[in-house]
């Protein structure tokens, strides 16, 4: 795989670590400004929308440069947010910080697995963007719990100024180790907004928001139901949080391996297994043995369709991917908030914390039955050739009104170069 991913898995990492980290330093956060816990809140919820509405703002804001350029500037904004946030004076000033950061978040990994997928051959295009939502799964593993620490030992401001650094690394990375990518000639941003004209990307995209929100109707609620119903201590939360980050880790590079392979059957498993995972968690919260291999196995059947689901919509919004591809990211938001919001319904309506998990249930079984109809879809596609030799209607094919990248006299797309100098 080319140093290139190393550099954007660089900055998955940190943006991975600014997302999740202030979970575990809300209360520190709270009482340093004087606000209550609820109102701290208002930065999870600020990141959250800022990622919604930042990816295709920040996609479209984008497209009359390079992707390399872009992918720099992105990281730039990273890091002034982050240092907005460590040096606020107040808390309104952090929250904006949080906002300035979470905008850079879709239009990174949007853009970034565009280019991922351009600098490796089509067999690899999957395991190439599983390298790069690594970053973002070991920063739950790893990045999250060392900031917490470090945000309880030495302040909270020190760990948004480390965040911050990891922001100049995967800065420098990506302008020494990433090429010089131009955007492909021929395509403009009403071309990018006629990928979603596309049927199969526009289910890919539904798939991503009920199947993660199945993964946090659970997960958001996970701290109370360990405790309250399994009976474990609140201290071992962080490290059930770690198990749930390792299964991350472990589906991501499943689903990135074998999505490359056989793609519709990879993720029509995972989001199964995913289901059934968690309607059996709804008895298994009960037994802390249980409890813990299920918390695992939500994280690995979760993250194991990202790959799949982010290549699917690369390759039906193929020739003008980059803002289908961002919004996608976006969308993994949009059902972390949806699920989060009917877990807390059902909860408060009196059913127990361990109700969350059959919204969960619910929601990957949704997602299962999109997936079958994308797949019975796709069977049914008309095989029409095209003058490039793709298959109309086939994944690799332009979608409806999307002009392909022109070639260049050397018979190679400037992303083709790329890949030939890269592998």
């Amino acid at each position: 795989m080319p140093l290139a991913l190393l550099a954007l898995a660089i900055g998955a990492f940190g943006i991975g670590t600014t997302e999740f980290v202030i979970m575990g330093l809300l209360p520190d956060v709270a009482a340093d400004f004087g606000v209550s816990v609820p109102t701290a809140g208002f930065l999870v919820t600020g990141y959250a929308l800022g990622v919604m509405f930042g990816a295709p703002l920040m996609t479209v804001l984008g497209t009359r440069i390079s992707r390399k350029n872009m992918l720099m500037l992105l990281m730039g904004l990273f890091i002034v947010g982050n240092v907005v946030s460590a040096a606020a004076p107040s808390f309104s000033v952090m929250l904006v910080g949080r906002v300035v950061a979470s905008l850079t978040h879709g239009a990174f990994f949007g853009i970034g697995s565009v280019v991922a997928a351009e600098l490796v051959a089509p067999e690899k295009k999957a395991a190439a963007l599983s390298m790069v939502f690594t970053g973002l799964t070991v920063a739950n593993v790893v990045g999250v719990p060392l900031g917490t620490f470090v945000g309880q030992s030495a302040g909270w401001r020190v760990t948004f100024y480390l965040v911050a650094a990891l922001g100049i690394a995967g800065l420098a990375g990506i302008a020494k180790l990433v090429p010089d990518m131009p955007k492909a000639e021929g395509v403009r941003l009403r071309h990018e907004v006629a990928a979603f004209k596309n049927t199969q990307v526009l289910l890919a995209m539904a798939m991503t928001v009920l199947g993660f929100g199945g993964v946090f109707a659970a997960i958001t609620y996970i701290a109370p139901m360990m405790t309250d119903v399994t009976g474990y201590a609140q201290s071992s939360v962080t490290w059930l949080l770690v198990l749930f980050g390792l299964g991350m880790v472990a589906g991501n590079l499943t689903g990135g391996k074998f999505a490359d392979r056989r793609l519709m059957p990879m993720l029509l498993t995972a989001l199964g297994g995913l289901a059934v995972v968690l309607a059996l968690f709804t008895v298994g919260a009960q037994n802390k043995v249980t409890a813990a291999v299920a918390v695992f196995l939500i994280g690995a059947l979760g993250f194991a369709t990202v790959p799949p689901l982010q290549k699917r919509v690369l390759d039906y919004a193929h020739g003008a991917p980059t803002l289908a591809s961002a919004v996608n990211i976006g969308a993994f938001n949009l059902g972390n908030a949806l699920a989060a919001w009917l877990g807390g319904i059902v909860i408060a309506a009196g059913h127990g914390y361990t109700s969350a998990n059959w919204v969960g249930a619910a929601l990957a079984a949704a997602a299962l039955v999109l997936a079958v109809v994308s797949s019975l879809l796709e069977r049914r596609e008309p095989a029409r050739p095209t003058t490039s030799g793709v298959v109309a209607g086939s994944p690799g094919a332009a979608s409806p009104g999307v002009t392909a990248p022109a070639p260049s006299p050397a018979g190679t797309t400037s992303a083709g170069k790329a890949v030939t100098a890269h592998r």
